[in-house]
Protein backbone atom coordinates (compact mmCIF):
# COMPACT_ATOMS: atom_id res chain seq x y z
CA UNK A 1 0.00 0.00 0.00
CA UNK A 2 2.59 2.29 -0.50
CA UNK A 3 2.76 3.45 3.50
CA UNK A 4 -0.76 5.74 2.66
CA UNK A 5 -3.06 5.36 4.50
CA UNK A 6 -6.60 4.28 2.60
CA UNK A 7 -10.25 4.98 3.74
CA UNK A 8 -12.70 2.80 3.02
CA UNK A 9 -16.53 3.31 3.53
CA UNK A 10 -17.93 0.60 5.51
CA UNK A 11 -22.17 0.28 4.25
CA UNK A 12 -24.42 -0.68 6.61
CA UNK A 13 -26.98 -2.71 4.25
CA UNK A 14 -30.29 -0.60 5.07
CA UNK A 15 -31.71 2.04 2.69
CA UNK A 16 -32.71 4.81 4.73
CA UNK A 17 -35.25 7.35 3.12
CA UNK A 18 -35.40 10.98 3.86
CA UNK A 19 -33.86 10.45 6.80
CA UNK A 20 -31.54 13.93 6.55
CA UNK A 21 -27.84 12.80 6.92
CA UNK A 22 -25.24 13.57 4.41
CA UNK A 23 -22.68 11.29 2.90
CA UNK A 24 -18.97 11.14 2.72
CA UNK A 25 -17.19 10.40 -0.31
CA UNK A 26 -16.18 7.36 2.00
CA UNK A 27 -18.83 6.04 4.13
CA UNK A 28 -20.32 3.33 6.56
CA UNK A 29 -23.05 1.77 4.89
CA UNK A 30 -25.40 -1.17 6.72
CA UNK A 31 -27.43 -2.48 4.17
CA UNK A 32 -30.78 -1.04 4.52
CA UNK A 33 -32.80 0.70 1.38
CA UNK A 34 -33.74 4.10 0.25
CA UNK A 35 -36.43 4.70 -1.92
CA UNK A 36 -36.16 8.42 -1.87
CA UNK A 37 -33.08 10.43 -0.71
CA UNK A 38 -30.56 7.38 0.30
CA UNK A 39 -28.93 8.80 3.36
CA UNK A 40 -25.40 7.22 4.37
CA UNK A 41 -24.03 7.63 7.92
CA UNK A 42 -20.51 8.14 8.10
CA UNK A 43 -17.02 6.70 9.30
CA UNK A 44 -13.66 6.38 8.85
CA UNK A 45 -11.67 3.28 9.47
CA UNK A 46 -7.78 3.17 10.25
CA UNK A 47 -6.90 0.01 10.03
CA UNK A 48 -7.31 -2.01 6.37
CA UNK A 49 -6.27 -5.43 6.36
CA UNK A 50 -5.13 -6.60 2.78
CA UNK A 51 -6.21 -10.02 1.16
CA UNK A 52 -4.70 -12.08 -1.94
CA UNK A 53 -7.64 -13.08 -4.30
CA UNK A 54 -6.88 -16.31 -5.16
CA UNK A 55 -8.81 -18.08 -8.11
CA UNK A 56 -9.85 -21.59 -6.89
CA UNK A 57 -12.30 -24.44 -8.05
CA UNK A 58 -14.71 -24.96 -4.98
CA UNK A 59 -15.35 -28.14 -4.29
CA UNK A 60 -18.74 -29.03 -2.59
CA UNK A 61 -19.83 -31.44 -0.13
CA UNK A 62 -22.16 -34.70 -0.04
CA UNK A 63 -25.27 -33.00 0.13
CA UNK A 64 -24.85 -30.22 -1.20
CA UNK A 65 -27.53 -28.32 -3.15
CA UNK A 66 -27.18 -26.01 -6.92
CA UNK A 67 -28.21 -22.65 -6.61
CA UNK A 68 -30.96 -23.20 -8.13
CA UNK A 69 -32.03 -25.65 -5.73
CA UNK A 70 -31.13 -23.82 -2.83
CA UNK A 71 -32.98 -20.66 -3.76
CA UNK A 72 -36.25 -22.46 -4.21
CA UNK A 73 -35.77 -24.30 -0.76
CA UNK A 74 -35.59 -20.75 1.36
CA UNK A 75 -37.75 -18.37 -1.37
CA UNK A 76 -40.92 -18.59 1.36
CA UNK A 77 -38.95 -17.78 4.18
CA UNK A 78 -37.12 -14.84 3.11
CA UNK A 79 -38.96 -11.45 3.79
CA UNK A 80 -38.87 -7.96 2.96
CA UNK A 81 -39.01 -5.13 5.91
CA UNK A 82 -40.30 -1.98 5.44
CA UNK A 83 -40.08 0.36 8.52
CA UNK A 84 -41.67 3.62 9.21
CA UNK A 85 -39.41 5.88 11.45
CA UNK A 86 -39.70 9.72 12.97
CA UNK A 87 -38.03 11.14 9.49
CA UNK A 88 -38.87 8.41 7.11
CA UNK A 89 -38.68 5.17 6.36
CA UNK A 90 -35.77 2.31 6.23
CA UNK A 91 -36.09 -1.19 4.14
CA UNK A 92 -34.42 -4.25 4.97
CA UNK A 93 -34.12 -8.13 4.62
CA UNK A 94 -35.04 -11.00 7.33
CA UNK A 95 -35.28 -15.04 7.69
CA UNK A 96 -38.07 -16.71 9.33
CA UNK A 97 -36.53 -18.11 12.49
CA UNK A 98 -38.83 -20.04 13.96
CA UNK A 99 -42.63 -21.38 13.58
CA UNK A 100 -43.82 -18.97 16.13
CA UNK A 101 -43.47 -16.30 14.14
CA UNK A 102 -40.05 -15.15 14.73
CA UNK A 103 -38.02 -13.11 12.34
CA UNK A 104 -34.31 -12.28 12.71
CA UNK A 105 -33.11 -8.92 10.93
CA UNK A 106 -30.28 -6.29 11.68
CA UNK A 107 -30.68 -4.09 14.69
CA UNK A 108 -30.15 -0.65 12.44
CA UNK A 109 -33.07 -1.86 9.81
CA UNK A 110 -35.32 -1.55 13.01
CA UNK A 111 -33.81 0.83 15.28
CA UNK A 112 -35.74 3.67 16.20
CA UNK A 113 -39.57 2.08 14.57
CA UNK A 114 -42.40 3.02 14.63
CA UNK A 115 -44.27 0.40 12.67
CA UNK A 116 -42.63 -2.37 11.06
CA UNK A 117 -44.33 -4.36 8.21
CA UNK A 118 -43.07 -7.71 6.31
CA UNK A 119 -43.63 -8.63 2.61
CA UNK A 120 -43.08 -12.07 2.01
CA UNK A 121 -41.75 -13.25 -1.87
CA UNK A 122 -45.50 -14.05 -2.76
CA UNK A 123 -46.52 -10.36 -1.64
CA UNK A 124 -47.94 -11.23 1.25
CA UNK A 125 -47.32 -8.29 3.84
CA UNK A 126 -48.35 -8.34 7.19
CA UNK A 127 -47.42 -6.02 10.49
CA UNK A 128 -44.82 -7.16 12.70
CA UNK A 129 -43.55 -6.38 16.52
CA UNK A 130 -40.20 -5.76 17.66
CA UNK A 131 -39.48 -8.32 20.22
CA UNK A 132 -35.89 -7.26 20.82
CA UNK A 133 -32.64 -5.55 19.76
CA UNK A 134 -29.13 -5.69 20.72
CA UNK A 135 -26.95 -2.86 19.33
CA UNK A 136 -23.55 -4.76 19.70
CA UNK A 137 -24.05 -7.57 17.61
CA UNK A 138 -26.62 -5.74 15.23
CA UNK A 139 -29.19 -8.45 16.00
CA UNK A 140 -33.26 -7.92 16.19
CA UNK A 141 -35.70 -9.95 16.48
CA UNK A 142 -39.41 -9.09 15.25
CA UNK A 143 -42.33 -11.17 15.27
CA UNK A 144 -45.48 -11.52 12.83
CA UNK A 145 -48.46 -13.66 13.77
CA UNK A 146 -47.93 -16.97 13.03
CA UNK A 147 -51.45 -17.57 11.85
CA UNK A 148 -51.58 -15.01 9.33
CA UNK A 149 -49.18 -17.07 6.97
CA UNK A 150 -47.98 -21.13 6.87
CA UNK A 151 -43.80 -20.26 8.22
CA UNK A 152 -41.14 -22.01 6.89
CA UNK A 153 -38.07 -21.60 9.06
CA UNK A 154 -34.59 -21.86 8.28
CA UNK A 155 -32.07 -23.91 9.87
CA UNK A 156 -28.89 -22.83 11.48
CA UNK A 157 -26.09 -24.14 10.12
CA UNK A 158 -22.72 -23.84 11.90
CA UNK A 159 -20.75 -21.08 11.82
CA UNK A 160 -17.60 -22.65 13.42
CA UNK A 161 -17.31 -25.03 10.91
CA UNK A 162 -16.91 -22.83 7.60
CA UNK A 163 -13.88 -22.80 5.68
CA UNK A 164 -12.23 -19.90 3.54
CA UNK A 165 -12.80 -20.80 0.01
CA UNK A 166 -16.28 -22.38 0.62
CA UNK A 167 -19.21 -21.34 -1.31
CA UNK A 168 -22.06 -19.39 0.06
CA UNK A 169 -25.30 -17.45 -1.15
CA UNK A 170 -26.76 -14.23 0.05
CA UNK A 171 -30.26 -13.57 -0.45
CA UNK A 172 -32.62 -10.21 0.26
CA UNK A 173 -33.86 -6.95 -1.15
CA UNK A 174 -31.04 -4.92 -2.88
CA UNK A 175 -32.29 -1.11 -3.64
CA UNK A 176 -35.63 -3.24 -2.77
CA UNK A 177 -35.53 -5.87 -5.38
CA UNK A 178 -37.20 -8.46 -3.57
CA UNK A 179 -35.75 -12.08 -3.63
CA UNK A 180 -32.42 -11.39 -5.62
CA UNK A 181 -29.81 -14.20 -4.53
CA UNK A 182 -26.03 -13.73 -5.35
CA UNK A 183 -23.10 -16.58 -4.77
CA UNK A 184 -19.46 -15.97 -3.77
CA UNK A 185 -17.28 -17.60 -1.32
CA UNK A 186 -16.08 -16.85 2.03
CA UNK A 187 -12.90 -14.86 1.91
CA UNK A 188 -12.10 -14.72 5.77
CA UNK A 189 -13.18 -15.47 8.91
CA UNK A 190 -13.31 -13.37 12.09
CA UNK A 191 -13.33 -10.14 10.90
CA UNK A 192 -14.01 -7.21 13.24
CA UNK A 193 -15.19 -3.65 12.20
CA UNK A 194 -15.61 0.06 13.95
CA UNK A 195 -19.30 1.04 13.32
CA UNK A 196 -21.00 4.37 13.76
CA UNK A 197 -21.47 5.14 17.60
CA UNK A 198 -17.30 3.77 18.44
CA UNK A 199 -18.13 -0.20 18.86
CA UNK A 200 -17.10 -2.84 17.17
CA UNK A 201 -18.87 -5.58 15.80
CA UNK A 202 -16.73 -8.87 16.08
CA UNK A 203 -16.31 -12.18 14.88
CA UNK A 204 -17.32 -11.16 11.32
CA UNK A 205 -17.42 -13.60 8.07
CA UNK A 206 -16.18 -12.18 5.09
CA UNK A 207 -17.44 -12.67 1.76
CA UNK A 208 -17.13 -11.29 -1.89
CA UNK A 209 -20.55 -12.55 -3.12
CA UNK A 210 -22.56 -9.04 -4.18
CA UNK A 211 -24.43 -7.18 -1.12
CA UNK A 212 -26.33 -4.02 -1.53
CA UNK A 213 -28.33 -1.80 0.51
CA UNK A 214 -31.93 -3.16 1.11
CA UNK A 215 -29.44 -6.54 1.86
CA UNK A 216 -29.41 -5.79 5.66
CA UNK A 217 -30.65 -8.27 7.98
CA UNK A 218 -30.96 -11.19 4.77
CA UNK A 219 -29.74 -14.54 5.42
CA UNK A 220 -25.96 -15.94 4.09
CA UNK A 221 -26.74 -19.74 3.63
CA UNK A 222 -24.03 -22.27 2.68
CA UNK A 223 -25.31 -25.20 0.11
CA UNK A 224 -26.58 -27.47 2.39
CA UNK A 225 -29.33 -24.58 2.82
CA UNK A 226 -28.55 -23.62 6.10
CA UNK A 227 -28.33 -19.95 7.69
CA UNK A 228 -24.41 -19.47 8.41
CA UNK A 229 -25.01 -15.81 8.89
CA UNK A 230 -26.77 -12.70 8.91
CA UNK A 231 -25.55 -10.33 5.97
CA UNK A 232 -25.09 -6.52 7.53
CA UNK A 233 -22.30 -4.17 6.32
CA UNK A 234 -20.09 -4.00 3.05
CA UNK A 235 -16.73 -1.98 2.47
CA UNK A 236 -17.01 0.12 -0.45
CA UNK A 237 -15.48 3.23 -2.00
CA UNK A 238 -18.43 3.81 -4.28
CA UNK A 239 -21.37 2.97 -1.41
CA UNK A 240 -22.28 -0.56 -3.88
CA UNK A 241 -20.25 -3.62 -3.33
CA UNK A 242 -16.88 -4.02 -4.05
CA UNK A 243 -16.43 -7.88 -3.46
CA UNK A 244 -15.58 -7.22 0.80
CA UNK A 245 -19.27 -7.83 2.66
CA UNK A 246 -19.37 -9.14 6.06
CA UNK A 247 -21.79 -11.29 8.08
CA UNK A 248 -22.78 -11.94 11.60
CA UNK A 249 -21.80 -15.98 11.96
CA UNK A 250 -25.26 -18.04 12.92
CA UNK A 251 -23.62 -19.43 16.35
CA UNK A 252 -23.87 -15.56 17.74
CA UNK A 253 -27.45 -15.43 15.86
CA UNK A 254 -28.30 -18.92 17.62
CA UNK A 255 -27.26 -16.96 20.87
CA UNK A 256 -28.30 -13.71 20.40
CA UNK A 257 -31.45 -13.87 19.04
CA UNK A 258 -32.82 -16.90 21.65
CA UNK A 259 -32.43 -14.41 24.19
CA UNK A 260 -33.81 -11.86 22.28
CA UNK A 261 -37.00 -14.07 21.93
CA UNK A 262 -36.80 -14.98 25.70
CA UNK A 263 -36.06 -11.41 27.82
CA UNK A 264 -35.61 -9.09 24.68
CA UNK A 265 -32.08 -8.05 25.23
CA UNK A 266 -28.63 -10.25 25.33
CA UNK A 267 -25.79 -9.65 27.50
CA UNK A 268 -22.29 -9.17 26.35
CA UNK A 269 -19.22 -9.64 28.46
CA UNK A 270 -17.22 -6.01 29.64
CA UNK A 271 -13.95 -6.65 30.77
CA UNK A 272 -13.44 -2.53 30.43
CA UNK A 273 -10.02 -1.42 28.97
CA UNK A 274 -8.49 0.66 26.74
CA UNK A 275 -5.72 0.40 24.65
CA UNK A 276 -3.87 -0.63 21.29
CA UNK A 277 -1.97 -3.35 20.26
CA UNK A 278 1.45 -3.57 20.62
CA UNK A 279 3.98 -2.49 17.66
CA UNK A 280 7.55 -2.74 17.01
CA UNK A 281 7.87 1.01 18.47
CA UNK A 282 5.54 0.55 21.23
CA UNK A 283 7.92 -2.79 22.33
CA UNK A 284 11.11 -0.62 22.06
CA UNK A 285 9.82 1.97 24.06
CA UNK A 286 8.71 -0.32 27.01
CA UNK A 287 11.69 -2.50 26.90
CA UNK A 288 8.82 -5.96 25.62
CA UNK A 289 10.79 -8.69 24.69
CA UNK A 290 8.78 -9.12 21.58
CA UNK A 291 6.13 -6.81 19.66
CA UNK A 292 3.08 -9.19 20.73
CA UNK A 293 -0.10 -8.45 22.56
CA UNK A 294 -2.37 -5.67 23.48
CA UNK A 295 -1.05 -2.69 25.32
CA UNK A 296 -3.94 -0.85 28.27
CA UNK A 297 -3.61 2.62 27.73
CA UNK A 298 -6.53 3.13 30.20
CA UNK A 299 -8.66 1.29 32.81
CA UNK A 300 -12.57 2.27 33.22
CA UNK A 301 -13.75 3.55 36.58
CA UNK A 302 -15.57 0.80 38.62
CA UNK A 303 -15.17 -1.89 35.43
CA UNK A 304 -14.09 -5.21 36.31
CA UNK A 305 -10.89 -4.50 34.98
CA UNK A 306 -10.73 -2.30 37.59
CA UNK A 307 -11.45 -3.92 40.79
CA UNK A 308 -8.99 -6.81 39.03
CA UNK A 309 -5.81 -4.79 39.20
CA UNK A 310 -5.16 -4.23 36.00
CA UNK A 311 -3.27 -1.09 35.16
CA UNK A 312 -3.75 1.62 32.70
CA UNK A 313 -0.92 3.61 31.15
CA UNK A 314 1.37 6.09 33.37
CA UNK A 315 3.49 7.87 30.81
CA UNK A 316 3.62 9.63 27.54
CA UNK A 317 5.99 9.03 24.86
CA UNK A 318 6.21 9.91 20.87
CA UNK A 319 6.48 6.72 19.04
CA UNK A 320 5.76 6.83 15.31
CA UNK A 321 5.47 10.75 15.32
CA UNK A 322 2.30 9.54 17.06
CA UNK A 323 2.10 10.59 21.09
CA UNK A 324 0.89 7.42 22.88
CA UNK A 325 0.52 6.84 26.75
CA UNK A 326 2.94 3.65 27.87
CA UNK A 327 3.49 2.19 30.62
CA UNK A 328 0.70 -0.10 31.47
CA UNK A 329 0.11 -3.91 31.61
CA UNK A 330 -0.04 -5.91 28.07
CA UNK A 331 -1.83 -8.95 27.77
CA UNK A 332 -0.20 -11.78 26.33
CA UNK A 333 -2.95 -14.33 26.42
CA UNK A 334 -6.21 -15.34 28.22
CA UNK A 335 -7.00 -18.42 29.65
CA UNK A 336 -4.72 -20.96 28.34
CA UNK A 337 -4.81 -19.07 24.76
CA UNK A 338 -1.97 -16.85 23.90
CA UNK A 339 -3.40 -13.65 22.83
CA UNK A 340 -1.16 -11.27 20.11
CA UNK A 341 -4.13 -8.99 19.15
CA UNK A 342 -7.16 -7.31 21.10
CA UNK A 343 -9.12 -8.90 18.70
CA UNK A 344 -8.01 -12.57 19.58
CA UNK A 345 -9.19 -11.58 22.91
CA UNK A 346 -12.63 -10.15 21.94
CA UNK A 347 -13.36 -13.18 19.95
CA UNK A 348 -12.58 -15.22 22.58
CA UNK A 349 -14.84 -13.96 25.68
CA UNK A 350 -17.71 -13.12 22.89
CA UNK A 351 -17.34 -16.59 21.73
CA UNK A 352 -17.31 -18.70 24.53
CA UNK A 353 -17.93 -16.63 28.42
CA UNK A 354 -20.38 -14.57 29.42
CA UNK A 355 -20.70 -11.75 32.63
CA UNK A 356 -19.77 -13.86 35.74
CA UNK A 357 -17.42 -15.53 34.66
CA UNK A 358 -13.99 -15.48 35.55
CA UNK A 359 -10.50 -15.38 32.96
CA UNK A 360 -7.25 -15.22 33.51
CA UNK A 361 -5.48 -13.07 31.53
CA UNK A 362 -1.77 -13.24 31.19
CA UNK A 363 -0.03 -9.94 31.99
CA UNK A 364 3.88 -8.54 31.10
CA UNK A 365 4.25 -6.39 34.08
CA UNK A 366 7.29 -4.48 35.90
CA UNK A 367 9.48 -7.19 33.54
CA UNK A 368 7.80 -10.22 33.92
CA UNK A 369 5.21 -11.96 32.66
CA UNK A 370 1.67 -12.13 35.55
CA UNK A 371 -1.51 -13.70 35.87
CA UNK A 372 -4.26 -12.14 37.04
CA UNK A 373 -7.75 -13.69 37.67
CA UNK A 374 -10.88 -11.03 36.57
CA UNK A 375 -14.45 -11.48 36.49
CA UNK A 376 -16.22 -10.69 33.81
CA UNK A 377 -19.07 -7.83 33.67
CA UNK A 378 -22.21 -6.92 31.78
CA UNK A 379 -21.09 -4.57 28.47
CA UNK A 380 -22.77 -1.27 29.34
CA UNK A 381 -25.04 0.74 26.72
CA UNK A 382 -23.19 2.60 24.56
CA UNK A 383 -22.37 6.13 24.83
Amino acid sequence: MNGKNILVGIILLAIIFSSGLVAGQFVEFRLKDEPVTTSIKTVTITTIVATKTVTSTIATEEGSLTPTELFESVEDSVVSIFVILPDGSAQGSGFVFDNQGHIVTNNHVVEGAISISVTFLDGTSVEAELIGRDVYSDLAVIKVESTSKTLKPISLGNSSALKVGEQVAAIGNPFGLSGSMTLGIVSQLGRSSQIVGGYSLIDLIQIDAAVNPGNSGGPLLNMMSEVVGVNTLILSRSGASEGVGLAIPSNMINRVANSLIETGSYKHPWVGIQGTDVTPGIAEAMNLPEAKGFLIIQVLPGSPAEKAGLRGGDREVSIDGLTLVVGGDVITGVDDIDARQLNELLLYTERYKSPGDMLTFKVFRDGEVQSIDLVLGERPPPG
